[in-house]
């Protein structure tokens, strides 16, 4: 059973940095890519950031530059570092696997969606 927990969302004024994590089990976590995702409300869930097997990644063009994301297969935990936050940021972020092909952020057949954990940036 794929299990994915979401910490470290909070509130923050613009600017600050938050770093969240997502701890996830069920399936061989070094053999998927991972990937971060938001929903802000009353928008459609959105792709934020990927990171493949061998560490290689790729953003969203709105948080390229600020956001890094990175991953520890010894923990099977993957991390979202979110640094000069702005108001627009604020979402709920969820992770999950993603699909193997190259650069797909479309989240793999067996996955199914955390809780999230809620980050909120004040101005």
């Amino acid at each position: 059973q794929v299990q994915l927990v979401e910490s470290g969302g909070g509130l923050v004024q613009a600017g600050g940095s938050l770093r969240l994590s997502c701890a996830a089990s069920g399936r061989t976590f070094s053999t998927y890519p991972m990937g971060w995702f938001r929903q802000a409300p009353g928008k459609e869930r959105e792709f934020v950031a990927r990171i493949s097997l061998t560490g290689i990644t790729y953003y969203a063009d709105s948080v390229k530059g600020r956001f890094t994301i990175s991953r520890d297969n010894a923990k099977n935990t993957v991390y979202l570092q979110m640094n000069s936050l702005k108001p627009e940021d604020t979402a709920v972020y969820y992770c999950n696997y993603l699909q193997r092909d190259f650069r797909s952020t479309t989240i793999a057949d067996f996955a199914s969606w955390g809780q999230g954990t809620q980050v909120t940036v004040s101005s």
